[in-house]
């Protein structure tokens, strides 16, 4: 009965038994790398886990069939060939070991720097100038042992990354600006429609003369007939080039083959006997993540807390900087988190229900993971209330309607007294005011007008009129003893959740101050700290960290957990 309760790993690739120990400790393991794509689809529901290696895709419609999955670990660097966003959308970690062969290359770039030095140079790299094109996790590593040879090192990114510019003993340069000056240049970069001959012939002919080129790339990062030109007339001193068993395979321009032959040039198949180990390396990172995910207490998926990526969170409405500025400031240097944001996970987006103004202090601290508290969109895990707006001033309600009808796309409308029944049933309807007079006008999408655009700017164009309150009340005499300034209140159609969740995952925005969610079992008092959640570190590693603090946490009692509805009006 043990084995059967015991969870099921399925590995999909060819492996050495001994890079899966961690797993045997905690599941049952089926090693089946020679499965058809039929086979894989009618099995996949049987596992719990399933782990992958290059070669070999999962799509959508593969992931779809694993429907007891918990985690998918794909052996390599990248995830290219993995349906990321299907796997999110069904709760499924995914892991892959996106250092597991940085490391490797890095050391080989090193390798072939001091051979061109030692072949086309004067046999040393210190004082000599490195230029990385590209400064993902091979271009830090290689910019970390070059400057350990007391190197200059310049760098380039497409696009300028935190990593680049708080480097230390980098510099952040244009991509010609690094041609004219290093001794060295070389790539480290994706290939793809953005790279593709990042060094056409106006780049190589601005390289500094005498100067060695290396590409651990794709060879159309380059265009080779410009660089062999180079070499021919003595421009540069030399080449290094990493080849990648598909380009030895296909058919290769007359360019390309005589710059491979060029006695200036070295090449180096791609799959060498270092980076080919890093694949057992890459088995045993992916197989403790997924150990940990498959013998972890519940206790986060009880509490529902989870680590998720800040880029992939959206707030449903627009949030108050002053707020925020105020709350940065008061986290200060000691970032903790008292209260986790709430969200649900919708359209490939985390839909922030509550605690906006906390997600964009972090954001905007450069955060790029926070946690969050998720539930889901079952009636029962949330209320939403739609508030409506207490508007005063000293001026009239007439005032007011002036102001409001120099918006584009509204049209107003007069109604009489005690006709508000099933106007909401008109889906132009953007709400309607109760004067302090008890007078009521109708505000409604002109045809052509977008509606919630439009419902937006109302709802600042009143906001910046006068003072405006939430409020749930519309009998006038209570509004009246409560907001005596009153000129009148915006009283709002209930919006649906689905409503919040669509405008939201798209990147919009309802109106500032019109939706409450009310979360029964929400987690106050998290009192986390995130100094780890800082560092540059894989989204797998820092959920694995969060996960044994948040079981010390329950295990000494210090986690506070509410069954009631808890209603929070201020962050």
């Amino acid at each position: 009965m043990e084995n059967e309760q015991r969870p099921r790993v399925l590995v999909y690739d060819s492996v050495e038994a001994h890079c899966l120990d961690c797993l045997y400790e905690v599941a049952d393991v089926d090693i089946q790398p020679d499965l058809t794509e039929a086979e894989l689809m009618a099995a996949i529901g049987e596992y719990d886990a399933l782990i992958v290696g290059p070669p070999r895709r999962l799509t959508g419609r593969m992931i779809e069939q694993g429907y007891r999955l918990q985690a998918i670990g794909y052996a390599a660097s990248r995830l290219d060939n993995v349906d990321v966003s299907a796997a999110r959308a069904m709760g499924i970690e995914v892991f892959n070991a996106p250092a597991s062969s940085a490391v490797a290359i890095a050391e080989q770039t090193l390798s072939q720097l001091l051979l061109l030095a030692d072949r086309f140079g004067n046999g040393r790299l210190a004082g000599k100038t490195l230029g990385l094109v590209g400064f993902g996790r091979i271009g830090q590593q290689v910019a970390q042992r070059a400057r350990a040879f007391n190197m200059r090192v310049l760098a380039n990114q497409p696009r300028l990354t935190p990593e680049l510019a708080l480097a230390a003993g980098v510099q952040a340069v244009d991509l010609l600006d690094l041609l004219r000056e290093a001794d060295f240049t070389s790539l480290h970069l994706p290939f793809n429609a953005e790279t593709k001959t990042i060094l056409g012939q106006a780049e190589i002919r601005a390289m500094r003369p005498g100067a060695c080129l290396i590409n651990t790339g794709h060879a159309e990062l380059l265009d080779s007939g410009a660089l062999l030109a180079g070499l021919e007339n003595g421009n540069l001193a030399g080449a290094a080039l990493f080849v990648h068993p598909s380009e030895m395979h296909d058919a290769l321009d007359t360019a390309v083959i005589l710059l491979r032959q060029h006695s200036h040039v070295l090449t180096t198949p791609y799959q060498t006997t270092i980076i080919d180990s890093n694949h057992a390396d890459a088995l045993r990172e992916i197989s403790e993540h997924i150990a940990d995910v498959l013998s972890a207490e519940k206790a986060s998926s009880l509490l529902s807390l989870q680590v998720v990526p800040i880029n992939q969170v959206s707030p449903h409405e627009e949030v108050d900087d002053k707020r925020v500025a105020r709350l940065m400031a008061a986290i200060g240097n000691n970032p903790q988190l008292i209260d986790p944001p709430i969200a649900v996970y919708w359209n490939g987006r985390y839909v922030i229900l509550d605690g906006a103004t906390r997600f964009t202090a972090f954001k905007r601290l450069g955060f790029e993971h926070m946690i969050f508290q998720i539930v889901d969109t079952t009636p029962e895990s949330f209320t939403l209330h739609t508030w409506y707006h207490a508007i005063s001033s000293e001026r009239p309600f007439a005032d007011l309607l002036t102001h409001l009808q120099q918006l584009d796309g509204i049209l107003f409308e007069e109604l009489p007294p005690g006709k508000t029944q099933s106007i909401f049933q008109d889906k132009s309807v953007l709400c309607y005011f109760l004067a302090r007079n008890g007078r009521i006008t109708l505000a409604k999408t002109a045809p052509g007008a977008v509606h919630l655009d439009v419902m937006n700017d109302l709802v600042a164009s009143y906001t910046s009129w006068g003072t405006v309150e939430r409020t749930l009340l519309t009998d006038l005499p209570r509004l009246l003893e409560q907001f005596p300034r009153l000129t009148a209140v915006a009283i709002f159609p209930q919006f649906a959740p689905e409503t919040v969740f669509d405008v939201a995952s798209r990147g919009g925005f309802v109106p500032a101050g019109l939706t409450r969610f009310v979360i029964p079992g929400r987690i106050l008092r998290l009192n986390m700290k995130l100094d780890r959640l800082l560092e540059n570190d894989t989204l797998a590693a820092k959920r694995t960290w969060f996960k044994k603090q948040l079981a010390q946490k329950i295990a000494s009692s210090r986690l506070r957990y509410y069954e009631e509805p808890v209603v929070l009006l201020d962050d």
